[in-house]
């Protein structure tokens, strides 16, 4: 039997013409051809038959993609794993095209802003005029008009004092020579009075245990000297418990009393309102004055009180409050429990400096000591007995007690007990009202509890 092959071109290929028997190992069978007789083959094979084929090798046809990252040294077969005892590291350099570096965004710190330096005292516009300078921020009523306008030529006011007045006119306003030296200590004095606080009203109360020292009159100098210096509002409450005489001393615009301001309280909206309750003196001082009748005045009690003193808080700066004789009366205790700093009034006699010695015992005794260390003593030289007394010695006393001594001199016109003119006070009884308010200022708190 002859095995044949078919070529693609159609011809027959005879591969063995030789017939060999199925190889026992391996199975496999040779087909031995006899003769040509064409028998058929189909009845030569055997019922099993193995072929082997040997085919060639496959060609992988990579692309150029492939091509370019395939790695040829190193077949890798994805189901298999070999560990290697000696593993190798290899290095592979990417270069990256067209690649955009962005600078870092550079690091803003916060900015750290230092807080103001605090001043122990308020810096005022006296300590600028003696060249200090501040060491904390200034407040708004330091841009005063004189430090902030021009005062060359035309602008610069015309002095005031005696030689440099007539200098000024005789040279047709062209020599300013300035304000004298007294014109001067009068503006140190009144810029001290103009002092400026934060918050509500101050309270002052003048007092003392004996009637009859000058108590009123005191207050009401005091007032004035404030209001004339001061561009704010200022009120005198008379709060007397007994009949009060502190409305006597300027021309009554009303009739109204505290009794008034207690009943009206729910009514009044505003100031319009509560100075119709009051009388203003021509310093544009308010006062406010009591009851005449001795039975309705002694019925003003504590809460009454605070009630004026409340309305008051709301419209002035400073709340004057001229205390009758009796300390231990309950206006008295809500007075002192409102008081930023007290004015203790003597007389010129012995019984009257001891008085007001003991009212600061008291004062001490009952938890005010505070305002006996920052109380200012007015000594009233215009009482009977002065000239008699030492005042050296009054005030050796009392300097011992108290922060400061002014000594009121005697006036005419504040001796007849009637109304004040404030402008035609002794320029001596002006200085000593204005010494004696700049005092008081001195020891106001600028801010509460401060």
């Amino acid at each position: 039997m002859a095995i044949r092959r078919k070529r693609e071109d159609g011809s027959i290929q005879v591969l063995d013409d030789e017939t060999t028997d199925p190889t026992p190992e391996t199975g496999e069978f040779h087909s031995e051809l006899a003769d040509d007789s064409g028998a058929d083959l189909a009845a030569a094979l055997p019922e099993s038959l193995t072929v082997n084929v040997e085919l060639p090798a496959p060609v992988h046809s990579a692309p150029e993609h492939e091509v370019a990252v395939a790695i040829d040294e190193n077949t890798i077969n994805p189901g298999e794993v070999v560990l290697s005892a000696d593993p190798t590291t290899t290095t592979i350099s990417v270069v990256a095209e067209d690649v955009t570096i962005h600078p870092e965004e550079p690091v803003v710190e916060p900015k750290v802003i230092p807080e103001l330096p605090t001043a122990d005292r308020q810096y005022s516009r006296r300590d600028r005029l003696r060249g200090e300078t501040s060491n904390a921020p200034e407040t708004a009523a330091m841009l005063t008009a004189d430090r902030l306008l021009e005062t060359k030529g035309k602008r610069r006011h015309a002095p005031e004092g005696g030689w440099p007045a007539f200098v000024y006119a005789a040279s047709l306003h062209t020599i300013n020579l300035g304000d004298s030296q007294k014109v001067r200590e009068r503006k140190a004095v009144e810029a001290r009075i103009d002092k400026q606080w934060e918050g509500s009203a101050r309270f002052v109360p003048v007092l003392t245990r004996k009637g009859g020292v000058g108590k009123t009159t005191i207050t009401t100098i005091m007032g004035m000297a404030f209001a004339d210096a001061r561009e704010d509002r200022i009120v005198a409450i008379d709060a007397n418990p007994d009949r009060g005489t502190l409305a006597e001393r300027i021309n009554k615009q009303t009739r109204a009393t505290v009794r008034d301001v207690v009943t009206r309280a729910p009514s009044i909206n505003g100031f319009t309102d509560f100075s119709t309750l009051v009388s203003r003196d021509e310093t544009r001082l308010d006062v406010l004055a009591s009851d005449t009748d001795p039975l309705l005045s002694e019925a003003f009690d504590e809460n009454d009180y605070n009630v004026v003193a409340d309305l008051t808080e709301r419209y002035y700066s400073l709340v004057l409050t001229d205390c009758g004789t009796g300390i231990v009366h309950s206006v008295m205790r809500a007075t002192l429990q409102r008081a930023d700093s007290i004015v203790i009034v003597s007389g010129g006699s012995v019984d009257e400096a001891r008085l007001a010695s003991e009212t600061l015992t008291w004062l001490e005794a009952n938890g005010y000591g505070d305002l006996v260390r920052n109380a200012i003593v007015a000594l009233n030289t215009a009482t009977q007995g002065t000239n008699l007394i030492k005042l050296e010695e009054i005030e050796a006393h009392f300097r011992s007690r108290v922060r400061e001594i002014v000594r009121i001199p005697y006036d005419p016109q504040l001796a007849a007990g009637s109304v004040v003119n404030y402008r035609e006070l002794r320029p001596i009884t002006r200085n000593a009202a204005r010494e004696l308010a700049a005092l008081v200022a001195d020891g106001l708190p600028v801010r509460r509890n401060a």
